[in-house]
C-alpha cells in the first residue's frame, strides 16, 4: 500500500476520479475538518453539519471524475457542502420542543418568530440566485466570519477578485432584502 498521506490535493484527486478508494480517504482525512466547521457555521448544528458533509463527500466521489481543476478539489468540496448544508437548513421542521425553547430564549412570539422565518427563507432564495462565486465569498466572510485573504486563498482567487465578488453580492442581498426592513 502506498502512503499518499504527503501527496498533493491535486494527484489525491486525480487517483480519486479515477476510483483510488485510498487517495479518496486521505482526501477526506484532509480536508473533512475543514468542511465539518464549514458545514457547521451555516447550519449552527453539529448534526446537521456531520449529515450535510457527509452528503457532500458521496456526491463528490460520484462527481470526481467531472472535476475541471483537481488542483482546486478543496474549493470545489466547500461549494458541495455549501449546498448540502444549504438543503439541510431549508428541510428543517421545527419541533414544538425546540419552539418552547427558542420562545424562552429570546422571548420573542409566534409573530415574531413567523417574521424571522420569512427572513431567513428570502436570505436563503436570495443566496441561491447569487452567482456561485459570489453565494460562496458570501457565505465565507458572512456566515464563516473568513477575511479577504483567507477567502482569496480557500477559492483560489485574488483579494481583488473577492473584493468585486462580495461587494457585488452584498449589493444583491441588501436590494434583495430591503422589502424586510
Amino acid at each position: 500500500m502506498i502512503d499518499l498521506s504527503t501527496a498533493s490535493d491535486r494527484i489525491l484527486a486525480e487517483r480519486s476520479a479515477d476510483g483510488d478508494t485510498n487517495a479518496f480517504s486521505v482526501l477526506v482525512r484532509r480536508h473533512a475538518p475543514y468542511l465539518r466547521a464549514f458545514a457547521h457555521r451555516l447550519t449552527g448544528s453539529a448534526a446537521d453539519a456531520d449529515d450535510a458533509v457527509q452528503e457532500a463527500l458521496i456526491s463528490a466521489w460520484k462527481q470526481l471524475p467531472t472535476l475541471q481543476d483537481p488542483s482546486k478539489v478543496r474549493s470545489w468540496l466547500t461549494s458541495i457542502v455549501s449546498r448540502k448544508a444549504t438543503d439541510r437548513i431549508r428541510s428543517r421542521r421545527p419541533t414544538g420542543e425546540l419552539d418552547d425553547e427558542l420562545v424562552a430564549e429570546h422571548g420573542s412570539g409566534p409573530e415574531e418568530r413567523a417574521i424571522e422565518t420569512s427572513r431567513m427563507e428570502a436570505l436563503t432564495r436570495i443566496l441561491d440566485e447569487l452567482p456561485e462565486g459570489q453565494r460562496q465569498c458570501w457565505v465565507l466572510k458572512e456566515v464563516g466570519g473568513y477575511s479577504y485573504d483567507e477567502i482569496a486563498e480557500r477559492l483560489d482567487l485574488s483579494v481583488t477578485t473577492v473584493r468585486g465578488k462580495l461587494a457585488r453580492a452584498r449589493q444583491t442581498v441588501v436590494r434583495e432584502m430591503e422589502v424586510w426592513r
